[in-house]
């Protein structure tokens, strides 16, 4: 299934597409576009780490508690464990893609307030 901008989803922000490849009660792999200007906001999920895969440009993601920024390029990957809030955008507000695995666990979405 790919969603695009245009196309409604459960999620609170808007990315270029979203294009789930596999999904099952622990265990999600899902492609992330996310065109220039746009981001992840800041979240956190109760039990599943976020594993990243870099395919095109630079990944750029942010965490608090502690705070650190990393890049993934392509064929690089980072991981952002569970209950950590982080961030997703392309370098330099440009376009970035990504694969992304989220298990082994429930999937949520928690929004952290703006600091």
């Amino acid at each position: 299934m790919i969603m695009s901008a245009s196309q409604p989803s459960a999620r609170p922000y808007v990315i270029e597409s979203v294009e789930v490849l596999a999904t099952t009660p622990d265990l999600r792999m899902t492609v992330f576009t996310v065109g220039a200007g746009q981001e992840i906001p800041w979240h956190w999920h109760s039990a599943v780490s976020d594993t990243y895969f870099g395919m095109e440009g630079v990944v750029v993601v942010e965490t608090r508690a502690p705070a650190a920024r990393f890049e993934i390029g392509p064929g690089q990957t980072g991981v952002v464990p569970p209950k950590r809030a982080h961030r997703v955008a392309g370098k330099d507000g440009g376009r970035c893609k990504f694969a992304i695995l989220q298990g082994v666990g429930t999937y949520d979405f928690n929004p952290v307030g703006k600091s």
